[in-house]
């Protein structure tokens, strides 16, 4: 046993481990020669643990500022990729995500005021949506596909009943059944949807006039009383002389302007008054008519020859 608690030194003391050395050494100690070699080497180890927590507090200094660059670089705050403990691969993706915001906000602020109207009309108006599919968010491609639709179907997307509450006039000009143009004044240009009805009547009107339905020969009926089962004839009708239209052109249109060729042949003049009860109903119900005119070669600013699109022509093929 030692006097004053003295830690003896091992034999070999580059081969063996160091005993935990107390944080404080009692004072009478300090009085032996072997004191003062085991105070020696509990200052060196004391020495050495400080220079480690040196280090490693140097260390982590640095990476906390490569962090903090690496944020300034980003465009980022400096506490950001500090305290948000992402990797690099979840810096990219944010950086990803606020592009894309920007990208949104742009689209926001430079969109065009009447597109917004546009999509928040989409959300009340069934045929509208249709219309636009899947142009929403793509401005010029919303406005090509309203063009299409208001030169097609017109300018009105609600009202069903497009025609005109006044009634047309009729005037006849030198009217030959056998070679005349049937003239209509409509209200504005008409669009292809107009086109279509206008031409669909005149069509119809001559398939009956070629079967021979305007035959005043054969009007069994006409004066005949329903109050009793009429009786029909049909030997009189087949021994009837035919009575049929001959030729027809195409309807064609300029601006508010359009016409038809016809030749009546031997149908009976009652023909015209089939066509004029057609038009009274087209007039009022879906196509607004100012004016029917018989007969006359050029009716309005109708210029002969100019068949473009560009300057208003149109056309229905009969």
């Amino acid at each position: 046993m030692l006097a004053c608690g003295l830690v003896p030194s091992p034999p070999f003391p580059a081969l063996s481990r160091s005993p935990p050395l107390p944080h404080a050494l009692p004072r009478n100690c300090l009085r032996s020669s072997n004191s003062r070699h085991v105070l020696s080497q509990w200052t060196q180890n004391r020495g050495s643990s400080r220079t480690c927590i040196a280090t490693r507090a140097a260390v982590s200094r640095g990476e906390d500022d490569d962090e903090e660059k690496e944020g300034e670089g980003d465009g980022r705050s400096p506490g950001a990729a500090k305290g948000s403990g992402t990797s690099a691969r979840g810096r990219r993706l944010l950086k990803v995500r606020e592009e894309k915001r920007k990208r949104e906000s742009d689209r926001i602020h430079n969109y065009p005021s009447w597109a917004k109207i546009l999509e928040n009309a989409c959300k009340d108006d069934a045929e509208l949506r249709a219309v636009l599919g899947d142009s929403i968010g793509n401005p010029e491609l919303m406005r090509k596909r309203v063009e299409e639709r208001v030169r097609t179907k017109g300018r009105d997307f609600r009202k069903s009943k497009t025609g005109s509450v006044l009634a047309f006039k009729v005037s006849f000009r030198d009217f030959n059944p056998l070679d005349s143009f049937i003239w209509f004044e409509l209200y504005g240009a008409p669009s292809d949807r107009d086109v279509d009805l206008l031409g669909s009547v005149i069509q119809s009107w001559y398939v009956m006039g070629r079967l021979g339905a305007f035959n005043s020969s054969n009007l069994q009926l006409a004066n005949s009383s329903m109050d009793y089962n009429p009786l029909y004839n049909s030997d009189n009708a087949v021994q009837s002389m035919s009575s049929s239209f001959h030729d027809i052109g195409d309807v064609e249109f300029q601006d508010n302007w359009g016409r038809v060729w016809v030749d009546l042949g031997t149908s009976d003049f009652f023909a015209v008054d089939v066509l004029l009860n057609c038009l009274t109903v087209l007039s009022s119900e879906y196509l607004g008519i100012q004016q029917v005119v018989f007969g006359g070669r050029r009716m309005g600013d109708w210029e002969e020859g100019m068949m473009s699109a560009e300057y208003g022509y149109k056309h229905f093929k009969i």
